[in-house]
């Protein structure tokens, strides 16, 4: 017999360090892009276990792929080659159009490796070791101390100073603001492609553009943080492509394995050249059989179901209902953002109200900042989820 909602909170409580607070629900089992908790509620998820869920749940083939290589290998360490990593590797360097990958355990773990990236790629040009880095500011990378480093919110950063040093930072979409912070020592700029902590919003072409042009007249790397809004949810496989702006490294990760924890940081053939070599970077679980027969099996399914073509069919009906709901509510105050990665604008109401009436309903949806409701669904909803979606956050909003 199952234990009770309650006990099983209360046991996880006294267990479990206290670093999340979560929503009081225990969740059991998901099919398509529905939950099921412990009691059998049934939620319409458009949370996607924070945009990681790309395929939903049990999506056909995904499951088999896993559990044959589980009867086959899962794990060997890089002392060694193995057939998934390299068949993995081979697809995310063909969808990026970039040279070399080296894969992680994370997001924050390809972030890590993206910041020694650019530190290394310095130090072989002049061996200095007080090279910079800009970031953004209300930016997020990460929980690591490098990662968090270059995060850009003091609120996260005051308990863990003192923090690596040569950090930076500048405003978003504003150029002249990362002109200001350019020095003789500047290595590389890192950005989120679109802030998704941050309260979804993506970069303009200008800047991006703009930050691309400052990179390579200064001999720069342009680090591009792909982690929430890449592996299609923006309606490109990853949201530079829009832009016409290729990084010099790409950080990527949650819907990379679609469920299964896995990231990577992925080089041009300029950075791959020039920066990390053996004895450099490590990991042990990075890059092993069954967490890159997960990322084999993705690409496989977005090319032969091509679900970024879905994401844009889908995207401008969710974008035009979003529209409808700012109109009809005066505590909306807008939307933002690009693909199945939207946030609406919320003034004078508590989103985190919001998101547990939306709970009670039977929806997830989480939030981004402190005033945007974030909706981040699995790619292959329909349009009949969008509607039952609006249906389910207007009794909530009306609650």
């Amino acid at each position: 017999m199952t234990e009770s909602k309650e006990r099983i909170i209360e046991q996880a409580e006294e267990t479990v360090l206290h670093t999340y607070n979560r929503y009081p629900v225990v969740l059991d089992r998901g099919e398509g892009v529905y939950l099921y908790d412990t009691e059998g509620k049934k939620y319409l998820d458009f949370a996607a276990g924070i945009a990681v869920q790309a395929l939903g749940y049990h999506y056909p083939g995904y499951d088999e792929a896993l559990k044959e290589q589980m009867g086959r290998l899962l794990h060997t360490s890089n002392l060694y080659y193995n057939v998934p990593a390299m068949e993995a590797a081979r697809k995310l360097v063909k969808a990026s159009g970039m040279s070399k990958v080296f894969f992680t355990n994370s997001g924050t773990e390809a972030v890590e490796g993206a910041v020694k990236t650019a530190r290394k790629y310095a130090y072989q040009k002049d061996g200095r070791n007080d090279h910079e880095i800009i970031a953004m500011q209300h930016s997020f990378h990460g929980r690591s101390m490098g990662a968090l480093s270059v995060t850009g919110n003091e609120k996260y950063q005051a308990p863990f100073r003192p923090l690596i040093g040569g950090i930076r930072f500048a405003e978003f979409n504003n150029l002249k603001s990362v002109l200001s912070q350019v020095t003789d020592r500047t290595c590389a700029v890192i950005l989120e492609t679109i802030q998704g902590e941050g309260g979804i919003y993506p970069a303009s072409e200008e800047f991006l553009k703009g930050v691309k042009a400052l990179c390579e007249e200064r001999d720069m790397l342009l680090i591009l943080d792909e982690i929430q809004c890449g592996m299609g949810r923006s309606g490109h496989m990853f949201a530079w492509q829009e832009y016409g702006v290729k990084p010099n490294v790409m950080t990527c990760a949650k819907a990379l394995g679609c469920g299964v924890p896995v990231g990577a940081f992925v080089l041009d053939e300029k950075a791959a050249k020039a920066s990390l070599v053996p004895g450099d970077h490590g990991t042990t679980y990075g890059g092993n059989p069954f967490a890159c027969a997960a990322v084999s099996k993705v690409f496989d399914i977005f090319e032969k179901d091509d679900i970024i073509g879905h994401v844009r069919e889908v995207a401008g009906y969710l974008e035009e209902k979003l529209d409808g709901l700012a109109e009809k509510y005066d505590f909306i105050r807008g939307r933002r953002g690009k693909g199945l990665m939207q946030g609406l604008v919320i003034g004078g109401r508590s989103v985190g109200e919001i998101v547990l009436k939306s709970l009670d309903k039977g929806l997830l949806v989480i939030t981004a900042g402190s005033g945007v409701l974030r909706l981040v669904p699995p790619l292959v909803i329909e349009r009949e989820h969008v509607d039952e979606m609006l249906e389910k956050l207007c009794a909530a909003l009306d609650a």
